[in-house]
């Protein structure tokens, strides 16, 4: 590919750096808060660089010596999504991380690259009134940027097979940049039974000796009875009363559908999140078997290769680190999308 280097910004365990890569981009470098992400990102894209800093104490020289001399500079990155998001409504007022999109915007009007790529949940657009997000894209064009904004990019369309619906901003000192067209419509979606049915049957808390990553949560015995209750695609309704919790049974409870669910084969699934090996986090109960999604079943629905490390061969596979790497991820596919439709764009102006 010609000269075009790329810089990830709250890169985690690399997904979009890797979609990136995918796609024949030179990705030089991801910058991530959390050092526990170092392994997996330097391991699956081996010619980038892993830098473990907040990105309001980014060294700007640093970011700017990364970028080969002459080439044409891209930044991209998914600032924390958690503050905008509809699953984290009760925390919204005071999870300060919505002022790391601020940072990205800095971050931008110093490097000064010719492409930036920001990826979000839609509700990003709404979040306090919509400010935050129009004075990110008001600093972008003061800086003379053309901005394309996507707010309901639905993943299906796109091959993946999850329920997930994401914001892709795209900005160009060039001109407006199309996001490519769908692929897929409901007719032939990718679902949950294209994705996970050939890996053999767990029960909960058990590890394929053949995958480390194929492992269950353990389930208490409660839950078994109301997971053996369960219908696919159904909700907490379907049990008989004494397997109901008692929020449930109250007033304010009443309308919290969207846990203890299992998924459906011939659908995509619900959109994964960092809870999603738990089956009262969610619909994450395993389509048949009396279970939550294991580990591997969850990173195949974000579309990550199974080749994907995501710690060393010989340590321990903590589901709670794990899933965090897996569900706080751009699914990899999507970051191939978004990569092709810049590739696209550049090549068209350089």
């Amino acid at each position: 590919m010609k000269n075009y280097s790329v810089i990830d910004l709250f890169c985690g365990a690399g997904a979009l750096t890797h979609g990136f890569i995918l796609e024949g981009f030179n990705v030089v470098a991801g910058v991530d808060a959390d050092e526990s992400c170092k392994y997996a990102y330097e391991t699956n894209n081996p010619n980038a660089i892993f830098l473990s800093e907040r990105i309001e104490n980014v060294d700007i020289s640093e970011i700017m010596q990364l970028y080969p001399e002459d080439h044409v500079k891209i930044l991209i990155g998914c600032a924390p999504c958690q503050p905008f998001s509809g699953y984290n409504k009760s925390r919204q007022d005071y999870d300060e991380k919505w002022r790391l999109l601020s940072n990205f915007s800095d971050l931008i009007s110093k490097i000064k690259p010719v492409v930036v790529s920001m990826e979000n949940v839609p509700n990003l657009i709404n979040f306090r009134k919509g400010e935050i997000y129009q004075e990110f894209v008001d600093r972008l064009e003061k800086d003379r940027y053309y901005v394309s904004a996507y707010p309901q990019v639905f993943c299906p369309e796109y091959g993946i097979p999850q329920n997930r619906k994401r914001l892709v901003l795209i900005a160009s000192k060039f001109d407006k940049i199309r996001l490519l067209d769908g692929t897929h419509t409901p007719s032939n979606y990718k679902i949950v039974r294209d994705t996970i049915s050939d890996l053999e049957p767990l029960d909960a808390g058990q590890t394929s000796q053949k995958d480390p990553y194929h492992k269950a949560s353990g389930i208490s015995d409660l839950n078994l009875k109301r997971i053996r209750a369960s219908i696919p695609g159904g909700t907490w309704r379907d049990w008989p009363e004494e397997l109901i919790a008692p929020c449930h049974l109250k007033e304010s409870g009443n309308t919290y559908s969207n846990v203890y669910g299992r998924m459906k084969w011939d659908e995509p699934s619900p959109t994964i999140t960092t809870q999603c090996t738990g089956f009262g986090n969610g619909r994450f109960g395993h389509p048949e078997q009396d279970r939550a999604i294991s580990l591997r079943e969850a990173a195949r629905l974000q579309t990550f290769p199974d080749y994907y490390q995501f710690v060393p061969p010989n340590s321990p596979h903590y589901l709670s680190l794990i899933r965090k790497f897996i569900g706080n991820a751009v699914p990899v596919d999507l970051a191939r999308v978004i990569a092709k439709s810049i590739k696209q764009h550049l090549n068209s102006y350089i």
